[in-house]
């Protein structure tokens, strides 16, 4: 379950009861439309697709048609509008894997690090998923497939209810922060033509003054290696807060 912050869209801003019939197929079935092979699923698909490449700002019905090759009138026959349509995209990219490996092979702790790391791995894939509030999603089968599949195996935790959908919400705002990070740093190289490594040289002058001056004894003294790039922050976070989970647990089972 994903819930990027702030952004450019707002999940479950167009006709809910719509979205719901469209996610669940249980409304009316759309009327055959002129070009053949164009389908709901094919529509989501290509919206996708426009997004991931072109970003979310790029998203509209005319675009998505000219993917299609076809008019943007043809869309309205199986879905209201952006809006809805965003809902379903949504829901389309957070489709769990059919693998039970996915979620790793272990007890709880597992789940959760597998998680972690499947959501970081779903915003690198969309990045466009961190331009969308989903502050009220529209529910539909994937999202409630994932989130059943991860609290089946975190269920034994011997958490309240509130607390188990809790520690899933620790780790997806954990990844939203840790995925933003890392696109905004290859955002930032893109937009400027500066590597990082040239973009760090370029500072290094000013920075060395400044060790040298004795303004700042602690950061003078950190060791070369403790802004390299071999050190993986992500995952340093990561299991540390899957070690503040472990420990409550513990406290909670023998209390």
């Amino acid at each position: 379950m994903s819930s990027g912050t702030g952004g450019t869209e707002t999940s479950g801003s167009g006709d809910i009861t719509r979205t719901l019939d469209l996610l669940w197929d249980t409304g009316p079935r759309p009327s055959r439309g002129p070009k053949p092979g164009l389908t709901l699923d094919r529509i989501v698909e290509a919206a996708i697709e426009v997004a991931d490449r072109e970003g979310i700002g790029a998203l509209s019905m005319r675009r998505i048609a000219t993917e299609l090759g076809t008019g943007t009138m043809s869309l309205y026959r199986y879905v209201p509008g952006k809006s809805e349509l965003l809902d379903l995209m949504l829901d389309r990219v957070q489709r769990p894997s059919e693998d039970p490996a996915d979620l790793g092979d272990g007890g709880w702790r597992s789940a959760l690090e597998a998680l972690g790391r499947a959501t970081l791995a779903l915003y690198r894939r969309h990045p466009w998923l961190l331009q969308v509030n989903q502050s009220r999603p529209i529910l539909g089968p994937s999202a409630l497939d994932g989130m059943e599949k991860v609290l089946s195996r975190i269920k034994p935790m011997g958490l309240s209810d509130p607390e188990l959908v809790s520690a899933v919400i620790m780790i997806d705002g954990y990844v939203v922060g840790a995925a933003r990070t890392q696109l905004y740093q290859e955002e930032a190289e893109r937009s400027s033509g500066l590597t990082d490594a040239r973009f760090w040289e370029a500072q290094r002058p000013a920075l060395e003054k400044a060790m040298n001056s004795g303004r700042y004894p602690i950061l003078a003294g950190l060791s070369e290696d403790t802004f390299g790039s071999d050190f993986d922050h992500f995952e340093f976070g990561l299991q540390r807060i899957l070690d503040g989970l472990e420990e409550f647990v513990a406290r909670r089972t023998t209390g």
